[in-house]
């Protein structure tokens, strides 16, 4: 442990130790620079903890949607092996209707002659599998239970440098310190980035469940206008194929109601839930704790700054009706990552505002495209008007007559 009050120095700090900040350790480690990850929060599950319970249905509420693009991302980085060795879900199709008309569309990963459209992982897996590549390489130092208390703060000797405190007093010195601390980041508003955002008035209810059919590793969405509900498929080791029945659900849905479904005692819930999916996978018969979160939209006007770069949650936050967001944060780890390791290569610096605006122009068009097409989703199928629930059914049975535009579809939601 450092003297209070010394300065250490690295070449990297990362602030904040989810999916996309350890993902970003390990992709920028292979750069040869030395590295320091810090999270206020402590070590979570360990890979190993998660392989031997990988045979019991106890499954964290939060999942994502990983993309086929964020699966050799993970495979590059060798921590796709890693999460297969627990559990993972692959899903082969998708099916997305109206719930309040006629209007549906089916993909099939079949129709690409692909093996899956993504796959379901809890967020617990993908952290156990990034935390256990982490630890095994040397560049990468990392301390828990710590916060940043503050961002250049003191006397800076060196301009080319920024100075993070931490809340035990401890300095630490580096050339660049990235932002993966999430949606509130702490990072974005020390450094006086401006954000735009809203709320949308939604919150997100998340839990797993157990249906009386199986799931047939198909991912299912049903739109509502109080907002979307999504049935994802979870894979559980000892069930034959017939008999996977779990899966994760996000019912995103206005916050008066979330909140009384939240009341609700189980049986009244499993109900509710039932009657909200149409019962597509029969009852459902078992359901675990239920959790729910306000939903945000989020944007950086800037993600970079002289020796400050934001990734993730705390560049962009969005609806999670796709399931897109840390798959967006996985792209802005590998573009932010391609800069740097180009900035090496031909000796320029690496934090600095010219170096660091590649990556910002590398995936700001992209994710305002995604953040504005998952918000057009939101308020087409929130709307009342006849006009656009008629046209909202019309083009989802047109969609889905039209091989061609389904399957450029597809390709564009495995991030291909």
């Amino acid at each position: 442990m450092m003297k209070s009050r010394d300065v250490k120095k690295v070449d990297i700090v990362i602030a904040g130790a989810g999916p996309v900040g350890l993902a970003a350790a390990c992709s920028l480690s292979g750069t040869g620079l030395q590295i320091l990850l810090i999270d206020a929060g402590k070590e979570a599950f360990t890979l190993d903890e998660i392989r031997k319970n990988a045979d019991q249905a106890e499954f964290d509420p939060r999942v994502s949607a990983l993309t086929v693009s964020s699966q050799i991302m993970l495979e590059q980085l060798g921590v796709w092996e890693l999460m297969q060795s627990a559990r993972v879900c692959p899903y082969h199709s998708m099916d997305v209707w109206d719930g309040e008309g006629t209007g549906s569309i089916h993909f099939a990963a079949a129709e690409l002659h692909a093996e899956s459209l993504g796959h379901i992982v809890e967020n617990r897996l993908i952290n156990a599998a990034l935390f256990e590549r982490v630890k095994s390489s040397p560049q990468i130092t990392t301390l828990h239970n710590t916060e940043i208390e503050a961002i250049n703060t003191g006397e800076n000797p060196d301009s080319s440098l920024v100075i993070v405190t931490l809340a035990n007093g401890d300095r630490v010195a580096a050339s660049l310190l990235i932002g993966a601390d999430g949606g509130n980041s702490f990072i974005r508003e020390q450094s006086g980035f401006t954000v735009r955002q809203w709320e949308y008035g939604h919150k997100a209810l998340v839990t797993t469940v157990k249906t009386e059919l199986g799931h047939q590793f198909s991912a299912r969405q049903r739109f509502m206008k109080t907002g979307p509900l999504a049935f994802l498929p979870l894979f559980l080791a000892t069930a034959d194929k017939s008999e996977q029945q779990y899966c994760s659900i996000v019912w995103s849905c206005v916050t008066e109601e979330a909140d009384a479904l939240i009341a609700l005692d189980d049986n009244e819930f499993m109900q509710r839930l039932g009657e909200a999916f149409e019962f597509r996978l029969g009852k459902i018969l078992e359901i675990d704790d239920r959790a729910s979160f306000p939903l945000w939209q989020r944007h950086a006007t800037d993600y970079v700054q002289d020796n400050i770069a934001l990734i993730g949650d705390a560049a962009h936050s969005i609806h999670p009706l796709a399931g897109q967001g840390v798959n967006m944060g996985f792209a802005d780890v590998e573009a932010l990552s391609q800069v740097i390791s180009s900035a090496l290569v031909k000796g320029e610096d690496i934090a600095c505002h010219q170096t660091l605006s590649r990556y910002q122009r590398a995936r700001k068009g992209q994710n305002m495209t995604m953040m504005a097409a998952m918000e057009g989703f939101k308020r087409l199928f929130g709307s009342e008007d006849p006009g656009l629930k008629w046209l909202r059914n019309s083009g989802l049975k047109l969609t889905d007559k039209l091989p061609g535009v389904k399957k450029q579809l597809m390709r564009q939601a495995m991030g291909l």
